[in-house]
């Protein structure tokens, strides 16, 4: 029996039709496109049965795949490592071309390198594209060509490099006509081995950010815009995002161009995911005690600050960014417990968690990461409380218990601080 000559579009961080670079090119090609899917058995073996972020992905195909089935297609799921998958398509398919979205994390990277050398020995040819970001790898660099480590130049750059070029979005509804006519079954959320969660990814909404330079680190407000997850996950497209805060918001332009920034770090120097960026940092003598490091997961420091934000984040998958910087000080910090922990357990929790973003704000946290808080700055949680949340109405909505006899601060602050000055200063190597 004859194989089916055809294309395939590999979906990953790139769940939408619309303004998907990759696919937009796909939809041009000579031979109709089979979308794909693979649940990464290497992915969710590690991650709980209702894990959260997968039922997005899935809810996310499940929209996909409603779009595709009004012209006749469906996107085809499959669940394993990557790899065997290809390996099983090269059998049941005369694959001619394979289009997907370029990942800069390091083992998304090894991934693409070990699919993409099984295409080559099967004679099929691999094309990936930029879409996750307006500029990768060595297109923001300085003048000797060297990875910028310092976020203001880098984004002094990257904006002029944008007004020259502009960022074009591409339009792939005329063409959704070239998706293959398969009639693939869409598979059960059960069937992939997990269930639904009960925290729910909410939907975008950028008129929340109106007002974000004013409104951005009050809590309480709840004036941002959670577009995270959708970044994360490319439910929206990163050129629109940019396309657009260019046009209404320069300070949310900012925080996009900060994610790049932490993105070509990430790319630049891999061993950031493990190790300090600063190696003159490796000295510290970190306490790392765990009873310590579980009172701050659970949020029951008695800090009212952190402890809200601990407990928005095990609830909801949210924290607020403001409160992420006061948790992650007061974790490296106060507590004197390295910053890995707590990256381990943001990125457990957060439903945006993204490699190069986590790892980037918690060294910078620390004080060991690239263009970083100096390690002196010690937020204290009782001023950043009296700041951003004044009435105490954010922490009240995740604190039930605050007026009836809050916990006692498990250290003090004053203790603390110079305590922690005193570590990183003997840790810190000459």
């Amino acid at each position: 029996m004859t194989k089916q000559k055809t294309n395939f579009f590999w979906f990953r961080r790139d769940l939408r039709l619309d303004d998907n670079f990759g696919l937009f090119n796909a939809l041009q090609s000579d031979f109709p496109i089979i979308p794909l899917f693979i649940f990464d058995e290497d992915i969710l073996d590690h991650l709980p049965k209702d894990d959260a972020r997968v039922t997005f992905i899935f809810d996310s195909l499940q929209k996909i795949n409603d779009e595709l089935q009004k012209n006749g297609s469906s996107i085809l799921i499959k669940k394993g490592k990557p790899l065997e998958v290809w390996k099983s398509l090269l059998e049941e398919y005369d694959i001619q071309q394979v289009f997907f979205n370029k990942d800069y994390e390091p083992a998304a990277i090894k991934r693409d390198l070990a699919v993409s050398e099984l295409l080559k020995q099967n004679h099929t040819e691999i094309l990936s594209f930029k879409d996750h970001v307006i500029f990768e790898e060595q297109e923001v660099v300085k003048q000797d060509g060297l990875p910028y480590t310092v976020y203001t130049p880098y984004k002094n750059k990257w904006l002029e490099k944008y007004h020259f070029l502009g960022v074009e979005e591409h339009d792939t509804k005329p063409f959704l006509s070239k998706f293959a006519q398969n009639k693939f079954t869409f598979p059960e959320l059960s069937e992939i081995g997990f269930e639904r969660s009960s925290i729910k990814v909410q939907p975008h909404n950028l008129t929340q950010i109106a007002n974000y330079k004013e409104t951005r680190d009050f809590p309480a407000l709840d004036s941002t815009s959670y577009l995270s997850p959708h970044l994360r996950f490319g439910t929206v497209s990163i050129r629109k995002l940019v396309n657009w805060a260019n046009r209404k918001n320069q300070t949310f332009l900012s925080e996009l161009i900060w994610r790049e920034f932490f993105i070509q770090i990430l790319f630049s120097f891999p061993k950031v995911v493990n190790h300090n960026f600063k190696s003159n940092y490796d000295g510290i003598n970190w306490r790392n005690n765990e009873e310590d490091f579980k009172r701050w997961c659970t949020g029951t420091t008695g800090y009212p600050m952190v402890d809200a934000g601990m407990r928005q984040l095990n609830e909801t998958g949210y924290m607020h960014n403001r409160v992420r910087m006061v948790t992650a000080s007061f974790l490296c910090k106060h507590l004197l417990i390295s910053w890995q922990w707590g990256e381990a357990y943001f990125a457990e929790k957060l439903l945006d968690f993204e490699l190069a973003s986590n790892v980037g704000n918690w060294q910078w946290a620390a004080g060991t990461g690239c263009d970083a808080a100096p390690y002196f700055r010690v937020f204290n949680p009782e001023i950043q409380q009296k700041k951003f949340d004044e009435k105490g109405e954010y922490i009240r909505r995740w604190i039930p218990e605050f007026d009836f006899g809050y916990n006692e601060p498990m250290v003090d602050h004053a203790f603390a601080r110079d305590r922690a000055i005193s570590v990183y200063k003997a840790g810190i190597l000459k």
